[in-house]
């Protein structure tokens, strides 16, 4: 089976190709050591079917995950059990308050973000450790909004013009 290649797909390869290369350097020049971080929040924002009407509540989702991390290392520091148990226990209840509480504010909160904001969060602070964060929290949160917001909703209305274009230029074509 042939597959055809779109005008839709060249302009999405290359906003792609072009877009979140630019965040990749610009992202160490200004103390953001978290830059990749962006990509997975935007692939979230994708997956959700490009909604700009929601950015801001998976903005919000990923804020609140990223804040939930630190918040999970500081129960994990003052708690005094099995390292095991500590982790059990505060993943339980933070997940289960992650999952209530968005779903009380579904307008504001989108609940996929707040816990893959939580587990990225996680996955690069866990081993830094709770007395060493420093400003790893606030770059995580500055390459999760770059996502959603440059990578995110940026691409995908540079790609969408970019398609009106190239379309508009074809139709203009046909007619002559």
């Amino acid at each position: 089976m042939k597959h055809k290649i779109t005008i839709e797909t060249l302009t999405l390869a290359f906003c792609i190709a072009l877009f979140p290369p630019i965040w990749a350097v610009i992202a160490p020049n200004i103390n953001v050591s978290t830059g990749a971080v962006a990509l997975i929040c935007a692939g979230l924002y994708v997956t959700n079917g490009n909604k700009s009407s929601d950015a801001v509540k998976i903005s919000i989702g990923f804020l609140l995950g990223d804040f939930w991390a630190v918040f999970a290392l500081k129960i994990m520091d003052v708690m005094n059990f099995n390292a095991d148990m500590e982790l059990f226990i505060t993943l339980f209840v933070l997940g289960g308050l992650a999952v209530l509480i968005s779903a009380c504010l579904p307008k504001w909160i989108f609940t996929p973000a707040w816990l893959c904001g939580w587990a990225v969060g996680l996955t690069i602070l866990a081993p830094i450790g709770w007395g060493h964060l420093g400003s790893i929290p606030v770059q995580i949160a500055a390459a999760m909004l770059a996502g959603i917001w440059y990578v995110g909703v940026f691409v995908d209305i540079a790609q969408r013009k970019m398609v009106k274009v190239f379309k508009n230029k074809e139709k203009g074509s046909h007619e002559k």
